[in-house]
């Protein structure tokens, strides 16, 4: 997310620019003009864990008499454990976590509800466990839909955990005091939804992708030459897949960045090869 690069998805600066109208940004360095992008490693449900086959024998591309297939016009993004210290939502109680952490990191499609992990503000990692019911709103709380494309716009929030305001818009309280986007008139629930410490897989950075599995099967090992130079040899096994991991789509798991403004790579148009399990 190599080659010619395309450091953010277009999807994740509208909702970055959202975002920073409401709150200055999750920590207000996504209001800089760099956005991370909007990535969806967290799985409905999550899979079975996938023993990684890649090791130092089979790093070299693949041949034209390699078993498998390309596969054209891939989407590549990255996704990592989102960094709590990023946020600025108000610390509350959540639903299988210990103690008390920001609104925003929890529920936003710029935290963990979006990225399927997080690092807390203790340094541990956190998972999301149920999504629950409903799916996602944007800024303006109408709802919108990863299968339609976004068609109803950006998302902004899970479609729950928020409160409405005035005009209805998704609104939030900051901890530093006061709220995101005018005070909020009411709670909007989000029934079933949970979180659980630790990681939600054993996944291990530039070697982990997210996919649709109706496109590419958990366990696949995958050849994405961009990342060639990416110290494995541009495999990685197809191990978590997402919400918003739809079609010919690929999230590459990484370490966070620096900063939220520093963002990851987007890729579009890219071809992949899949070596599917053998069984």
């Amino acid at each position: 997310m190599g080659s010619s690069r395309r450091p953010f998805s277009p999807l994740g600066i509208l909702i970055a620019a959202a975002f920073a109208l409401a709150v200055g940004g999750p920590a207000a360095a996504l209001a800089s003009g760099s956005p991370e992008p909007v990535s969806g490693g967290a799985a409905i449900a999550p899979p079975p864990a996938v023993k990684s086959k890649v090791s130092a024998a089979t790093t070299a591309p693949p041949t034209a008499g390699s078993h498998g297939a390309w596969l054209s016009s891939v989407t590549i993004s990255e996704y990592w454990p989102v960094p709590e210290s990023w946020f600025v939502g108000a610390l509350v109680t959540a639903p299988g976590l210990p103690g008390k952490h920001r609104l925003d990191w929890l529920y936003s499609a710029e935290g963990m509800s979006m990225n399927g992990e997080g690092i807390g503000l203790d340094g541990r990692m956190y998972h999301i466990a149920d999504l629950g019911s409903g799916g996602w709103v944007t800024a303006a709380g109408k709802a919108t839909d990863a299968a339609k494309g976004w068609l109803g716009g950006p998302p902004f929030w899970r479609s729950g955990g928020y409160w409405r305001s005035a005009s209805g818009s998704v609104t939030f309280p900051l901890q530093a005091g006061g709220w995101s986007a005018g005070v909020g008139q009411s709670y909007v629930p989000l029934p079933g939804v949970r979180f659980a410490p630790g990681p939600a897989l054993a996944l291990k950075p530039y070697q982990s992708i997210a996919v649709d599995p109706r496109v590419i099967p958990l366990g696949s090992r995958v050849y994405i030459p961009a990342y060639r130079n990416d110290g494995f040899g541009g495999w990685f096994v197809a191990q978590d897949t997402g919400g918003a991991i739809v079609g010919h789509r690929i999230d590459v798991y990484r370490t966070p960045p620096a900063t939220a403004a520093t963002g990851g790579q987007y890729l579009a148009g890219q071809r992949v090869f899949v070596v599917r399990p053998s069984s």
